[in-house]
């Protein structure tokens, strides 16, 4: 997996196997993780800014990472109300 689903899987300990599940079988998956984990970087990076821009980047990157919070925990709850099984032989 790539650092993006480890990131999400520190951000949602208590996730970790769905997350790895979801991530094995669905790229659109792992890409909202590295995203995510990008955002956050960035939103880190903005924060250590002195440029007179910093307040209004941080709060766009705020309000990004909880769409994509969102988006995650939408993407985690229906992968447990709708289990994967592979099919049967």
């Amino acid at each position: 997996m790539g650092n993006g689903v480890e990131f999400v899987k520190r951000a949602f300990e208590k996730r970790d196997k769905v997350i790895d599940e979801l991530a094995a079988r669905n790229e659109g998956f792992r890409d909202l993780c590295d995203e995510f984990e990008i955002a956050n970087n960035e939103e880190e990076r903005w924060r250590q800014s002195t440029a007179p821009e910093r307040d209004e980047r941080i709060a766009e990157y705020k309000e990004l990472i909880e769409i994509m919070r969102i988006e995650i925990e939408q993407a985690l709850e229906a992968a447990v109300a709708m289990p994967f099984k592979p099919p049967r032989r």
